[in-house]
């Protein structure tokens, strides 16, 4: 089941965060359909947050085609944005667990690692798209 994490320096409204979290879930084959989501009083007791925020999380991701209420139930993913990783998506997540690892070992904070990968990955994208301009 997947476990909700709130950034509140993000910028980010926590419902967009929590939408944005089961995406990417549904993305990489971590969510598939039949999987259900917490609770909405289970999201609420593990980052302590406005139910409502939660509803309207839920409510966005089913007008997205991607949940469903099940009465008494709970909230059941519907559709996938993937169908699972593919093969070479694992050694890439080992290795960036890995990086993860040296960065914990050699001092960084989270904020310091978001703050590096968000650099680097900007500096590649702006290559990328250099690149791909390119006749």
């Amino acid at each position: 089941m997947i476990e909700f994490h709130l950034d509140p320096h993000s910028g980010v409204a926590p419902y967009l965060q929590i939408v944005q979290q089961v995406r990417r879930a549904l993305l990489l084959g971590l969510l598939a359909e039949g999987d259900r989501l917490p609770t909405v009083k289970q999201v609420v007791a593990k980052i302590a947050i406005n139910p409502n925020t939660v509803l309207k999380a839920y409510r966005d991701l089913e007008r997205q085609g991607l949940v469903a209420p099940r009465p008494g139930l709970g909230t059941f993913v519907t559709k996938t944005l993937a169908p699972g990783p593919p093969p070479e998506h694992e050694p890439l997540r080992r290795e960036l667990h890995a990086w993860l690892e040296r960065a914990r070992t050699a001092g960084l904070t989270p904020a310091d690692v978001e703050a590096l990968f968000h650099t680097v990955f900007h500096d590649f994208r702006d290559f990328t798209e250099e690149a791909e301009e390119e006749p």
